[in-house]
């Protein structure tokens, strides 16, 4: 399966599911910021229950990733963070299995997903500019998500964190062989909230970090509404 590779949508039980391979050696291309924003817009125009799944990471046969790759243009770094800002905002759980070498822009794609599975081998690596680490919006997601204590060495030197870290720091909700097994149970999950429900409290998170309790209340309480709302039209006869 080639880089940025797309699925099709494809059925599951209760839902309709979108994948993406994303490596991380790959170039920053339009290709591959083109099938990020055609699978934003599938699950957007998907009718039934949308759930993504981003295929994240790559191991070589001698266990080293490929030769890392170049940072792009401005203008496509600015495109390619749209589009994972776009894919952070979709209305569907968004689910990510991440194995090996997973650094770049793999790596930025994993942190804008929901739920995160990774394989024991998995290692988490920023894009590397000449030796230094890319300053890109990865860094505001790592801090904003994980706090600057967590992820000082990554952001400043490039440290690698291997599976247990990534799994002790949150990086990752849980490192398996088994992602089969570990997908089938986070889909389980989400089966519990309409893509819809998901991506508003997806958004409250987001956006705790930068909003005032004065401009959070109101947001929140619209929210508590849209629930009761909600339940109480589940429980109607």
């Amino acid at each position: 399966m080639s880089p940025g590779n797309t699925h099709h949508m494809m059925a599951v039980p209760g839902f309709t599911e979108a994948r993406l391979t994303i490596t991380g050696t790959e170039q920053l291309t339009p290709a591959l910021i083109g099938a990020v924003e055609s699978l934003c817009a599938r699950v957007e125009a998907e009718a039934d229950e949308p759930v993504v799944v981003l295929r994240l990471g790559l191991l070589s046969r001698d266990g080293e990733p490929g030769p890392p790759a170049a940072p792009a243009a401005i203008h496509l770094v600015s495109r390619w963070e749209r589009a994972l800002r776009r894919l952070e905002r979709a209305g569907a759980a968004t689910f990510a299995i991440a194995e090996g070498w997973c650094g770049g822009t793999a790596l930025e794609a994993l942190l804008s997903c929901d739920y995160r599975i990774g394989t024991p081998d998995l290692r988490l690596a920023p894009l590397m500019a000449s030796g230094e680490p890319w300053p890109g919006v990865i860094v505001h997601r790592l801090a904003g998500q994980l706090g600057t204590a967590q992820v000082r060495r990554l952001v400043l030197f490039g440290e690698e964190l291997p599976a247990a870290r990534a799994l002790e720091v949150g990086l990752v909700d849980e490192i398996t062989d088994d992602t089969a097994t570990a997908l089938t149970a986070g889909i389980a999950l989400a089966r519990r909230l309409s893509g819809p429900e998901v991506a508003i409290r997806r958004r409250l998170l987001l956006e705790a970090g930068s909003t005032s309790f004065e401009e959070a209340l109101g947001v929140h309480l619209a929210a508590c509404d849209r629930s009761l709302r909600r339940l109480q039209a589940t429980a109607a006869p």
